[in-house]
């Protein structure tokens, strides 16, 4: 039985929603045993009004939570039993396999780096999202691909860059389904000498990897098209990607809307496109997604959305318990194992 410590205290949308995620999970025909780490009194109160099993749901009092606006580090330091560090070490302890929290980015990852450690040849971690594409993904056909790293680490050396592509790797095997997933390096041009030395770098150093399927580099216009599964960048360029792949699918929502309202052969346009637009309201759904993982580290950590709703919370819990028990630590040991014999 796996067990995942959600921080229920963190994210944009209060302990409600936590709460709630957790709950339906329960009721789910294979639930999780999720640990519910805050403040006692506001999740008794939020579970007053849902239906649970209490078989799988466990409060573990905490004092306070890290606002998105704080310092993360000093906050940390600052409040030792809050909510993100009882739950990190809940997880350290044993007490917990997986961590998981809609809260401030940087106080996660910086929790997760107090209390875990770092696998074997891991020299930076990465925060890895997935990303809408055109082409499907794995057996299952996903309408989405996998982009690391969008904010742990905003500068990365070639063998930073070659160890988030292991990692990614392993991950695009586990929750997609993906038994061989094409990875390739985001630059500026196809060509093997394209991009900054670390990357090109990184490019010479994957050619000759075989527990990686290289493809080579990819350029921005591949992005949204979906041509691989994986794609690996330092984290300042990824986290920009990211927010404005974010920011194209909520401007064509709101375009949608505008035009409905206003023009009757618009509306008319849009009623008959209607299945295109549902699809496309899917595809660029974070919520089904769950989370983005923090790769690297020892233990699972699940960073859901800062907005993320009851359904989101849910899902990134399951991906949580989906990465544990199909052994995410051990897949991405067993792919650096190559490159830390060469060292």
């Amino acid at each position: 039985m796996v067990r995942v410590a959600l921080d229920a205290m963190g994210g944009d949308q209060g302990v409600a929603e936590a709460v709630e995620g957790a709950a339906a999970l329960s009721r789910e025909e294979r639930p999780v045993q999720v640990l519910l780490v805050g403040e006692l009194d506001a999740i008794r109160a939020a579970l007053e009004d849902q239906r649970y099993d209490p078989r799988w749901l466990q409060i573990i009092p905490a004092t306070g939570c890290v606002g998105m606006a704080e310092k993360p580090r000093a906050a940390l330091d600052s409040m030792p039993n809050c909510s993100i560090n009882v739950a990190a070490k809940l997880v350290r302890d044993g007490e917990a396999d997986a961590l998981v929290s809609a809260g401030h980015t940087g106080a996660t990852i910086l929790a997760a780096s107090d209390h875990f450690e770092r696998l074997p040849g891991i020299r930076r971690t990465a925060l890895a999202a997935v990303y809408p594409t055109e082409q499907r993904h794995g057996p299952r056909g996903d309408p989405f691909a996998l982009m690391l790293d969008v904010g742990a680490t905003l500068n990365a050396t070639a063998e930073d860059l070659v160890s988030f592509a292991v990692m990614g790797s392993a991950y695009a095997k586990i929750i997609s389904d993906n038994p061989d997933p094409r990875v390739a390096l985001l630059s500026n041009g196809t060509e093997p000498n394209k991009g900054t030395p670390n990357i090109v770098g990184a490019h010479a150093i994957l050619s000759q990897m075989s527990t990686v399927n290289f493809a080579g580099n990819v350029e921005g216009l591949d992005i949204p098209r979906g041509t691989v599964d994986v794609i690996v960048c330092e984290g300042f360029l990824g986290n920009v990607v990211l927010k404005m792949l974010e920011g194209v699918s909520e401007v064509v929502a709101d375009l949608a809307r505008d035009a409905y309202a206003r023009k009757f052969l618009w509306r008319l346009g849009l009623t008959m496109l209607s299945q295109g637009i549902r699809q496309l309201r899917g595809m660029t759904d974070w919520k089904q997604y769950g989370g983005a993982p923090v790769l690297g580290f020892d233990r699972v950590v699940i960073k859901a959305h800062g907005r993320s709703n009851a359904r989101a919370i849910r899902n990134a819990v399951k991906v949580a318990a989906k990465a544990v028990d199909r052994g995410l630590s051990e897949q991405i040991r067993a792919g650096l194992a190559p490159l830390n014999d060469r060292k």
